[in-house]
């Protein structure tokens, strides 16, 4: 990663200012259960219409700065990581262009196209989705648990159960995922390899009646690569139903407890929305 980021090097002010933009973003998102449980606990159940007021102006006000500084982010990382991508393939195609014959037979013309289009707009992407994301979701999610402790810290024990049991279901399914997006990744240079070689060899193949031979290959390299790419995406595609089930129970046992708590008379109501949020 460290060879890697030396391209971000002329984009570093749009690197910083995204994350930056983002933590914003997140602790303004992180107010809007406070404000929400002051509006029930104070202003509903006080009947202060003023107070509401007040306080759903302060809601809007804190989505349209959060909508400013969403904004902000996502354009600075758009830049960072398109031009980061431009720096990335430009060094590549120049130390591609410096190989011998040999090397180049060695490595595979499809192999090195795979690499300097579609991996590089993986990588770009990648860069794009730390900026934005990848930073953002600690950000939150540390917050969101602070925050729980200062509304009821018992109710707020769930949270310390629940974040564990995410970040393992999230390692597992990684851990499952990507040796076989690396299975993928070469199959595919497989399936552009049998696609240059028919496009080269065109004359030859008619010349010997060889286009089926010619379909019968690509469809079984097609076969393989369909295959690996549906056995991988349905481990990914646990990702949402069991993180969704965590969520769901945690938020089952939270109404739960914050019901006895409300009842106890430990806990508001307006507490027990925010907590949820």
């Amino acid at each position: 990663m460290k060879k890697l980021l030396i391209y971000l090097k002329d984009y570093r002010k749009e690197a910083i200012i995204s994350p930056l933009f983002k933590l914003a973003e997140a602790l303004l998102e992180l107010m809007v259960p406070l404000i929400m449980a002051s509006i029930i606990d104070r202003g509903i159940t006080q009947r202060d219409t003023s107070y509401v007021l007040w306080m759903g102006l302060l809601l809007l006000g804190c989505g349209l700065v959060g909508l400013i500084a969403s904004l902000i982010a996502q354009y600075n990382a758009a830049k960072a990581a398109v031009g980061f991508g431009k720096k990335l393939r430009q060094a590549l195609f120049a130390h591609i262009q410096k190989f011998s014959y040999s090397q180049l037979d060695t490595f595979g013309t499809p192999m090195l196209i795979n690499r300097i289009t579609t991996d590089i707009n993986q990588v770009q992407t990648g860069v794009n989705m730390t900026l934005r994301l990848l930073l953002r979701s600690p950000m939150v999610v540390l917050g969101a648990t602070i925050m729980a402790f200062t509304v009821d810290h018992n109710v707020a024990l769930i949270f310390l159960a629940m974040v564990p049991l995410l970040a393992l279901v999230i390692w597992i399914i990684m851990s499952m995922t990507i040796p076989g997006h690396r299975e993928i990744q070469g199959r595919l240079d497989r399936v552009l390899l049998r696609v240059r070689e028919t496009l080269t060899g065109v004359r030859v193949i008619r010349a010997f009646a060889k286009e089926d031979s010619e379909i019968g290959g690509f469809q079984e390299e097609h076969r393989l690569l369909t295959d690996k790419q549906i056995k991988v995406g349905r481990f990914s595609a646990l990702m949402n139903p069991l993180t969704y089930t965590i969520l769901n129970g945690a938020l089952i046992a939270m109404l739960w407890y914050g019901g006895l708590r409300v009842q106890e008379g430990a806990l508001t109501q307006g507490g027990v929305v925010a907590l949820v949020n």
